[in-house]
């Protein structure tokens, strides 16, 4: 009886934070499929009366959607794969290797982290200038890296941390080498706090507005979170329906990433290096 009052108690607290959030995906949802005449009715209306999906046809022939989605694809997966190859090496160094500094670099990392990205978007945009990178999707990755790379390395820091360093002991004494053993042992034992800290990774870089409002004017560069606006939003006219749309499709690709990728989020960060 004492378990099951807690459980009761967490239920009705939890469900209604659940119907508030998922409240304006779910009209978003049926915002897109609604017709345009429905859209601005007197009183507001929960499901259309007819479905229809001319305005996903609108949004993938009569706007450059897909070449924003593709440049948001390049940046988010080149900007993942840099900060994972980059930070697994640096989380390793860090908890590993014993060195002068070593603690005052990891709290530089975190300090850095904790800068607000309008602080660093002047020095970037003046650097990427001088070395001929400004207005191109090369500039936006090295900016995505400014702010994901201290945060995914914190986060393998703390991850690497537990795992127990007799494993590459023994590994080493059985005969591999150092590197044999951070590949077949370290590598293997973080891989979920890896793939977590991609998945996290992604989601910053596909959802980042400020930088890629400020460093690229052109089309040819411009990601999803600014093109989107830029395309539907002129002369304080709104097309709602294609900006509803056009958000289910931006949203599409985070979602199968949670679906298959879930497990890794709700436990990776709490394993051990030892199992069994």
């Amino acid at each position: 009886m004492t378990t099951r009052r807690p459980n009761l108690l967490a239920s009705l607290i939890a469900w209604p934070l659940v119907l508030i959030i998922a409240f304006p995906l779910a009209w978003m949802l049926l915002t897109s499929i609604k017709p345009a005449a429905e859209l601005f009715t007197r009183t507001p209306q929960w499901l259309p009366r007819s479905i229809t999906f001319e305005h996903y046809t609108r949004v993938l022939t009569e706007t450059p959607f897909l070449q924003y989605f593709g440049n948001s694809m390049i940046l988010a997966i080149s900007t993942t794969v840099l900060v994972i190859l980059v930070s697994v090496l640096g989380a390793y160094s860090l908890v590993r290797f014993r060195y002068r500094g070593r603690e005052t670099l990891a709290a530089l990392v975190l300090f850095t982290y904790l800068l607000p990205s309008v602080v660093l978007i002047s020095p970037l945009y003046l650097m990427l200038v001088k070395v001929g990178l400004a207005n191109t999707l090369a500039s936006l990755v090295a900016a995505y890296m400014s702010f994901a790379l201290p945060y995914a390395l914190w986060l393998l820091r703390s991850f690497m941390a537990g795992i127990p360093e007799d494993l590459e002991s023994a590994a080493m004494v059985d005969g591999a080498s150092r590197m044999g053993a951070f590949v077949d042992v370290v590598l293997p034992q973080a891989l979920p706090g890896i793939i977590s800290t991609a998945l996290f990774t992604f989601i910053l870089a596909w959802n980042e507005y400020l930088y890629a409002l400020v460093l690229v004017n052109s089309d040819e560069a411009r990601p999803l979170t600014t093109g989107v606006m830029n395309m539907l939003i002129s002369a304080f006219n709104i097309e709602w329906s294609l900006l509803m749309a056009a958000s289910v499709m931006m949203s599409i690709p985070l979602v199968i990433l949670f679906a298959f990728f879930q497990r890794y989020l709700t436990s990776s960060f709490g394993a051990g290096g030892v199992k069994g």
